[in-house]
Parts: structure tokens; sequence; C-alpha cells
């Protein structure tokens, strides 16, 4: 019997995997001359890249066949966390836990050990992202001003996204932009990102005196905060807020052909 099978109630396809099924979403790409399968933990499904004219069910086929290097896959993928009350997420790197009570107000309130809430349940994950938001732009445009003001730099916009394959970037024109869930890390992780993007106002490359400017600007251990990225910032992307979410990816390959 196939691992992998169209869902007859719908349009997404689903591979078993183990004891669990998976959906996967097909992404027909000109450019690809081979199959390429991503397990996107975070969102809870796979995505099959295929070449444009592939013959998708051979492709489906295909990566049903991998089950060892899925199962090691997902073992490894940090499992997705579904944002509610009870639930905990990292604010400035301490774990608060989702302290939700009905009848209290819908604000957010940060306290020591926990983000206290209140109104109607169901929008509960959307607030509590918007709100992480809001935190994370006003403090990550007020530390890139204040560090770009110690280097006599002028930083034009600031802007939050949530962006999987980089943290933070800058544009010719002086903008930055970051990751939003950089408020989820300890703050020296964070104010090593500024630093090193407020750097790229004067140096838009990654030599020598860029890296000289970075520890200047920064205020701790460059590399003990860019290390403390590679081990754990894939797991920031773990939190989902809504049914949809993004995070940890892992990837196969494996030859395509079209019709």
């Amino acid at each position: 019997m196939s691992n992998a099978w169209f869902n007859p109630h719908g349009d997404e396809p689903h591979i078993r995997i183990g004891d669990e099924t998976w959906p996967v979403r097909i992404v027909h790409h000109a450019q690809s001359r081979r199959y390429r399968l991503v397990v996107d933990a975070a969102r809870g499904q796979l995505r099959l890249t295929v070449p444009r004219r592939a013959n998708v069910r051979a492709a489906l086929k295909w990566a049903g066949e991998q089950q060892a290097w899925l199962a090691e896959q997902v073992g490894k993928a940090a499992l997705p966390v579904v944002v509610g009350p009870g639930a905990t997420i990292p604010f400035m790197g301490t774990h608060r836990r989702i302290d939700w009570v009905a009848g209290a107000p819908r604000t957010v309130t940060l306290d020591p050990e926990a983000l206290r809430v209140g109104g109607p349940v169901e929008t509960l994950g959307r607030r509590i992202e918007r709100w992480l938001k809001a935190q994370a732009l006003d403090l990550l445009e007020s530390e890139s001003r204040d560090i770009a003001a110690r280097a006599g730099l002028i930083v034009g916009r600031v802007g939050v996204g949530d962006p999987r394959s980089r943290w933070g970037s800058c544009t010719h024109d002086g903008d930055l932009r970051y990751s939003w869930r950089l408020i989820m890390a300890p703050d020296h992780v964070r104010r090593a990102t500024v630093a090193h993007e407020v750097a790229h106002l004067r140096h838009m490359d990654h030599g020598p005196q860029f890296h000289a400017l970075v520890d200047r600007l920064h205020d701790g251990d460059v590399a003990v905060a860019r290390g403390w990225l590679r081990r754990e910032g894939r797991g920031l992307h773990r939190y989902r807020f809504t049914v949809a979410g993004s995070g940890a990816l892992h990837h196969a390959e494996g030859r395509g052909r079209g019709d």
C-alpha cells in the first residue's frame, strides 16, 4: 500500500509518516529540474516542489517512498506550539505562561512569569501575535536608532516581518527590517542582530571592517549571540498563533521529469 494519496474530499494530498498523516502542498516551479521535498514542522505540512510539467502523482509516489528520511526529519524537528491558554512562549529570553481569563481586559499585560489577557479565546493567538509584533517594532527601532547614533550613522525606516531565512536586513537607503520573532530571543541576541544590521549602514559587505564595527557596536560577545541563533533560532518559528505558521524546514531532493 502506498504511503501517499490524494484526499478525495479536498485538493491537498497526504503522506503517511509512521502512524501520522501529513498534508502535502504541491509547488510547480518553472526552473526546477528535480523533486524537492521539505518538512515544515511548525506548519505541520510537507512541501513538494516539482518541475512545471512533472507528473504530480509520480512525484507524490517518490515523496511517499522517502520514509526513513522523513521519519528522521520529523523526529529531529521542533514540533509546533499552538499559542493558547496555558501555553508558554519566550519573551525576551524568558518563558511566560499565557494566563487567560475570559472576563479580563483584552489588552495583553506582562508580568515576570506570565502574559495576562482576556477577551474571546478564538482571537487570543492573533492578539498575542499583534502584541509581540508591536513590542518588537518599538524595541528594535529604539535600539537601532540608539546604536546608530553612537556610531554617527543615520537610520531610515525600521520595520518588522516574519522571514524564515534571515533575522534582519539593511537596504542601500538605510532602511532596516527585522524578524519580529527576535523579541522572543534573549536581549544579547537581539542586540547583536541590531548591531549587525546597523553596521551595514556603513559597510554593505561582510569584510573585516564590517565585523570590527559590529564588535564595537555590540555590548557583548557577538559570536555567542550568533551561536545562540544557529542553535535555537529555528525554535522561535515553532510558535503558531493561527492555524498556519512557519518553522523548521528540512528537505530532500530527487529526479523529476515532465509528462
